[in-house]
C-alpha cells in the first residue's frame, strides 16, 4: 500500500502533512498493516528530519507560485508549473499510489493534476474558510473532503464527500508537556508570558510592532518571540537598541523557530498568544489560550482575515487588522486582556468550539480505508 502526501511551500501545509502521516503510522501499526509506503511530493522537503521521523520518502517536483500581485516570477512561474505537472505525470505513473493527499497550495497543484490524469484516488484537507484555488479544483472529484471550518463546506458540490475533522495538529503540539515550562525556558513563574508566533516564516509587520512597545512590555510581561530565521538578527539588534541597560531586557526571548517541544513548553507557560490567522488558531484552540490574531492582508482571497472573524465570534480572541496595527493600539489590547479576567476566562472557553484533536486520526482512516479499497 502506498499514499502519497502533496503540499508544502509553508509550515501551514506541511505540518498538517506530517500530522496526518504521524496518524497513518499508527493507525498502520494497529491494524498490523506492514507493507505501507508514505511519499511526500513537493517542491521543496521544508524540513527533511521531519519527513525522516515519520518515515516519508521525499519526491521533488517542481512548482510554479502565483502571486496576489504583480510579479514577472508569475509569468515564469507558469512554465515552472506546466514543466512540474508533465514531470509529476511520470513520477506518479511510475509510483502509482494507492491513494493521493493533497493539503492545498500551489506546492500540491502537480500531484493534483497528475492524480486527476490518472484517475488515482484522492483525499483533500482544506484549513481556511475560503479554500484555496487547487482544494477547489480537485475537490469535485476528491474522494473525502476533510474541512476545518464548517462555512468551507458550500465551495464544494458533492457533499456527501465532506467531513468537518477540524485540524490536523501534530502529536508533539497535542501533547502537554510535563516539565516546568518556566524552569526550561528560563522563565519567571511570578511574572506572565506572552508568546508571539507569526507563522514558521515570521511575520514583520508583528514583529516591527513588537519592537516598538518593547520597552513598556518587558516591564510586565516575558516575551517569547518566534521571529522567522530571516528576522532573527534584525531583531535582536534591534532589542539591543531599545533596550540599552534596561534591567528588564532579559524578559525578551527571541528564537529564529520554535522547536515542537519548545513551542508546547511556551504555551504551557503563555496567558496571551499573539499570532497571524493561519493554521496556527487550531493549535491555539488546542492550548485553550486567549489570544490576539493580526490576519495577514494579503492572504490569498483573504482567508486569515475570514478565519480570525470565525474564531473571534467564537468569543476566543480579539482581531486587529493590519491596517490598524499601530503601537498604541497594539500595547493598549495587551493590556485590557491581561486586566480583564472574564474576558481571558471567555476566550479559553470559546476556544474549546475548535479543539477537535482527533482531525488527524479521522483524515488518516479515510486514507487507508480508500487506499485498500483500490489496492
Amino acid at each position: 500500500m502506498r499514499i502519497l502526501f502533496a503540499g508544502g511551500g509553508t509550515g501551514g501545509h506541511f505540518f498538517p502533512i506530517i500530522a496526518v502521516a504521524e496518524a497513518v503510522n499508527e493507525l498502520t501499526t494497529k491494524q498490523h498493516l506492514l507493507d505501507i509506503d508514505l511519499v511526500y511530493m513537493s517542491d521543496t522537503p521544508f524540513d527533511r528530519d521531519m519527513l525522516q521521523r515519520t518515515h516519508m520518502t521525499f519526491v521533488e517536483v517542481m512548482a510554479g507560485k502565483r502571486r496576489n500581485y504583480f510579479s514577472i516570477k508569475n509569468f515564469v512561474d507558469v512554465f515552472k508549473t506546466a514543466f512540474g505537472c508533465t514531470v509529476a505525470v511520470f513520477k506518479l505513473f511510475s509510483l502509482y499510489p494507492d491513494v493521493v493527499f493533497g493539503k492545498g497550495g500551489y506546492a500540491s497543484f502537480p500531484a493534483m493534476f497528475a492524480a486527476r490524469l490518472l484517475h488515482i484516488p484522492v483525499v483533500i484537507h482544506e484549513s481556511d474558510i475560503v479554500p484555496g484555488k487547487v482544494n477547489r479544483w480537485i475537490g469535485n472529484y476528491a474522494s473525502y473532503v476533510a474541512i476545518s471550518y464548517p462555512e468551507a463546506s458550500k465551495y464544494f458540490k458533492n457533499k456527501d464527500r465532506i467531513a468537518l475533522t477540524g485540524q490536523p495538529i501534530r502529536k508533539g503540539i497535542l501533547d502537554v508537556p510535563d516539565e516546568d515550562a518556566f524552569a526550561v525556558l528560563g522563565l519567571d513563574p511570578a511574572i506572565p508570558v506572552i508568546l508571539v508566533i507569526g507563522g514558521s516564516m515570521g511575520a514583520e509587520r508583528i514583529n516591527e510592532n513588537i519592537i516598538d512597545i518593547l520597552p513598556q512590555l518587558v516591564t510586565k510581561y516575558q516575551i517569547i518571540h518566534q521571529t522567522g530565521e530571516n528576522n532573527i538578527e534584525w531583531m535582536k539588534k534591534r532589542a539591543e537598541g531599545i533596550l540599552p541597560n534596561d534591567p528588564n531586557a532579559p524578559h525578551y526571548h527571541p528564537f529564529a523557530f520554535l522547536s515542537s517541544q519548545q513551542l508546547r513548553l511556551a504555551a504551557k507557560a503563555a496567558t496571551l498568544v499573539i499570532s497571524r490567522a493561519g493554521s496556527a488558531i487550531f493549535e491555539i484552540a488546542t492550548w485553550q489560550k486567549p489570544s490576539i490574531l493580526i490576519p495577514l492582508p494579503l492572504a490569498r482571497d483573504d482567508h486569515q482575515r475570514e478565519n480570525a472573524f470565525s474564531y473571534a465570534r467564537a468569543g476566543a480572541c480579539t482581531v486587529i487588522e493590519e491596517a490598524n496595527l499601530r503601537p498604541q493600539i497594539f500595547l493598549s489590547v495587551i493590556e485590557s486582556i491581561f486586566n480583564d479576567k472574564s474576558m481571558q476566562e471567555k476566550m479559553i472557553e470559546g476556544s474549546k468550539a475548535f479543539t477537535k484533536p482527533d482531525a488527524a486520526e479521522k483524515i488518516a482512516q479515510a486514507l487507508l480505508s480508500i487506499a485498500t479499497k483500490h489496492t
